[in-house]
C-alpha cells in the first residue's frame, strides 16, 4: 500500500544571523514557523551552515541558544522527537565545519528509524537527542571536513559535509548537509569560464557524491542541501551585461595586477554600469536579478550541469538567494559585494526524485522556494523544499 509522508527540507546559511545578534533572529524564527504552519510537515530537516558566524568564538553560546529556541518553541510542540547535531568544536581546527543539522519528527509519524554508522543498523528514534561539540564520537552522523588539497590557496576553511540516514515508513534516504568553497575574489571569478572557483567546487561536490554512494554502506536515495556557493558564470555574465559599454581595466601601479573593472555606458553621461573589485560587484540595474525571479540570468547558473548524470533539482522559480542586505529595512535588496547567485540549493539523486509524490493536474504538491522573501533573513535567504514522500505501509 502506497502512503505519503509530508516532508520539509530547509537549508540556511546563518552566519550573518549571529554576526548581527538579535534583530534578524526573531524574524527568521517567525518565517520558519510560518513555513511549518503552512506546509504541515510530519518530518522536518533543517541544515545550517556557518553556525556562529565569522566571530564564532564569541557567538557559539548564542548559537546554542538559537537551536534551543527553535526546539522549545510552542510552534514545535507536536514534534515529540528531535535530533540536533551542532559541530561547534572550533578548537579542533582540522575537523571544525560549523555545520548544524536539526531533525523534527511529528508525534503522528510512528514508523521512523535512524541509522547508526557504527553498528551499521537502523534504530528507532525516541526523545530529544542533542549532540553539540566535535561530533567525532557520535555514531548517528557522518561528518567530514574537506582536505587542504581541494583548495591549496585557502589558508583555512570550515567547508565540509555531514550526513544522516533515515527510514520513514520503509523508505530509506540520506540527508546531507553541504558547505562548498566560495568565490574569494570577484576579479579572479571573471578571469575564465568556468572560473577556478567553480572547478574547485565541482571537485569537492564530486567527492561528496562519491563518498555517499560508495560501497561502505548500501547506497540510498539522497538529498544534498546546503550552501553550495554556486555562482553565475561571471565572465559570460559580465560580457553580456557590458555589451553596449566601454570596459576599462584599472591595474595597480606597482604590479600588473587588475585592481578594478569599470564598465561605463557609451552615451548617457558615461554612467557607470558595472563596477567590479575583489569584494565589490555593483551593477546599475539591479532589477535584472529580481524581476521574473531573475529568469533572464538563470542561463548563467551552470555549475549543476556538470552533475546531471547523478543529481537533479526542482525548477528554480525564486530570485538568487545571496547576497541580501543585512539592513532589516531593505529585505529585498542585494548588497553590492558579490554578483547575486543561487548559492543555497536542495539537490537530489535521480532515485530521490522518484520517491517524491506528484499529484495529478491542479495543485502542485512540490514547493521549492525561499523563506522570508520580504523579510530580512541575513545575507542568505533560506531555501526550502516541501513535498510528499512516497512511503510504504506494512
Amino acid at each position: 500500500m502506497e502512503m505519503y509522508t509530508d516532508v520539509l527540507l530547509v537549508t540556511a546559511n546563518v552566519g550573518s544571523l549571529f554576526d548581527n545578534v538579535g534583530e534578524i533572529e526573531s524574524d527568521w524564527m517567525r518565517e520558519f514557523f510560518g513555513t511549518v504552519q503552512s506546509h504541515k510537515p510530519r518530518f522536518i530537516a533543517l541544515h545550517f551552515q556557518e553556525v556562529g558566524g565569522k566571530d564564532y568564538m564569541v557567538n557559539m553560546g548564542h548559537a546554542e541558544n538559537f537551536f534551543c529556541n527553535i526546539e522549545s518553541n510552542e510552534e514545535m510542540r507536536d514534534f515529540d522527537r528531535v535530533c540536533t547535531y551542532v559541530d561547534n568544536h572550533f578548537k579542533n581546527v582540522d575537523s571544525f565545519t560549523a555545520l548544524g543539522s536539526m531533525y523534527f519528527i511529528h508525534k503522528s509519524l510512528k514508523n521512523i528509524y535512524q541509522y547508526d554508522f557504527n553498528v551499521k543498523d537502523f534504530k528507532a528514534v525516541s526523545g530529544q537527542n542533542k549532540y553539540v561539540g566535535s561530533l567525532d564520537e557520535v555514531t548517528t552522523v557522518e561528518k567530514e571536513k574537506f582536505l587542504k588539497n581541494f583548495w591549496p590557496d585557502f589558508k583555512w576553511s570550515r567547508k565540509g559535509f555531514m550526513r544522516t540516514r533515515w527510514i520513514i515508513h520503509n523508505q530509506g534516504l540520506d540527508l546531507v548537509n553541504v558547505h562548498l568553497f566560495h568565490d574569494a575574489s570577484n576579479l579572479i571569478a571573471c578571469n575564465a569560464s568556468p572560473s577556478i572557483y567553480s572547478d574547485n567546487r565541482q571537485k569537492a561536490l564530486r567527492y561528496v557524491i562519491n563518498r555517499i554512494s560508495d560501497s561502505s554502506y548500501t547506497p540510498l536515495p539522497f538529498f544534498l542541501f546546503g550552501d553550495f556557493n554556486f555562482r553565475l558564470d561571471t565572465l559570460s555574465l559580465v560580457q553580456n551585461l557590458s555589451t553596449s559599454a566601454v570596459v576599462q581595466t584599472v591595474k595597480k601601479d606597482s604590479s600588473n595586477e587588475v585592481e578594478k573593472i569599470i564598465c561605463e555606458q557609451k552615451d548617457n553621461d558615461h554612467k557607470v554600469l558595472l563596477h567590479i573589485e575583489t569584494k565589490i560587484f555593483a551593477y546599475l540595474h539591479q532589477a535584472v536579478f529580481t524581476e521574473d525571479n531573475g529568469r533572464a540570468i538563470l542561463k548563467y547558473d551552470k555549475e549543476i550541469s556538470a552533475f546531471h548524470d547523478v543529481i537533479t533539482e526542482e525548477d528554480i522559480l525564486f530570485p538568487p538567494s545571496y547576497p541580501y542586505c543585512e539592513d532589516y529595512t531593505k529585505p529585498t535588496q542585494y548588497m553590492n559585494t558579490r554578483c547575486p547567485s543561487w548559492c543555497d540549493r536542495i539537490l537530489m539523486s535521480h532515485t530521490a526524485q522518484d520517491i517524491i509524490h506528484r499529484r495529478d493536474e491542479g495543485a502542485s504538491s512540490v514547493v521549492y522556494n525561499t523563506m522570508g522573501p520580504n523579510v530580512c533573513m541575513g545575507d542568505h535567504k533560506p531555501v526550502f523544499l516541501s513535498f510528499a514522500l512516497k512511503t510504504h505501509g506494512h
